[in-house]
């Protein structure tokens, strides 16, 4: 299982992200160009002294990801307030990777288009949406659940 984090537009989410991938084994992927500068620092408020703890795997772009990703054979998960498919009634394998948008824009259509599946989180229809380290958090723990793995963290 890892995490991929498009474009991340703001630091303290990306530093949360990097922290719960951390705590939970799971490697994390920028994939650039971020709203901020990529670096350590931009990380340390939220990431604390996490971030020596997680593998973090820099992209200059989602079309390099996306080179990385097909080359490993991995498929792309999206969670995302546009899809159908409730995360809860979705059966993961480890080696999903889990993608959130910018917390201002999510994805464009091509990331959508190239996503092997789109997941959201039922909740209240007069509420736009979550969090995206929140909603990260609670798709991983599902995630991590079904594929056995939260045993071996």
């Amino acid at each position: 299982m890892e995490i991929a984090l498009y474009e991340p537009d703001i630091p303290q989410n990306a530093g949360t992200i990097m922290r719960l991938g951390a705590c939970m084994s799971v490697p994390v992927h920028i994939i650039e160009p971020a709203g901020f500068p990529v670096s350590d620092r931009s990380f340390r408020r939220a990431g604390l002294d996490y971030l020596d703890a997680v593998k973090i795997n820099r992209h200059v772009s989602f079309a390099a990801f996306e080179a990385w990703r097909k080359s490993n054979g991995r498929r792309l998960v999206l969670l995302t307030t546009k899809a159908k498919v409730a995360y809860p009634a979705f059966a993961f394998h480890g080696a999903d990777i889990l993608m959130v948008g910018r917390e201002s824009a999510g994805v464009p259509d091509h990331v959508h288009a190239a996503a092997d599946v789109s997941l959201r989180i039922p909740m209240r229809e007069d509420l736009r949406s979550l969090n995206i380290a929140v909603a990260l958090s609670m798709v991983l723990g599902e995630a991590l659940r079904q594929t056995g793995k939260l045993n071996d963290v």
